[in-house]
């Protein structure tokens, strides 16, 4: 009698914690801290449900936080370059 195979690991080559970790850090940090955030929930989503560890996803949303918080300070001085005319 054979021994039944074991079965496939769940969702194999889904995993995209660290995809939308990292997208999330870059968006967060260079231009769009709303896309960086949703890429941080994505990634802390997708750590949970396959047993990641969810760091990159709660920097990425630190990151988009700051970048929310810089920008509206930077426009509140009056120093935004694309508000000088």
């Amino acid at each position: 009698m054979n021994a039944p195979y074991p079965p496939p690991p769940a969702a194999a080559g889904r995993d995209r914690t660290t995809l939308w970790g990292v997208l999330g850090i870059v968006l967060g940090l260079i231009c769009c801290g709303i896309l960086g955030i949703v890429f941080g929930y994505l990634s802390i989503r997708d750590a949970k449900r396959y047993g990641q560890s969810p760091l990159l996803g709660y920097l990425a949303i630190a990151f988009g936080v700051i970048n929310i918080i810089g920008t509206a300070i930077w426009r509140a001085s009056g120093n935004y370059p694309l508000w000088n005319n």
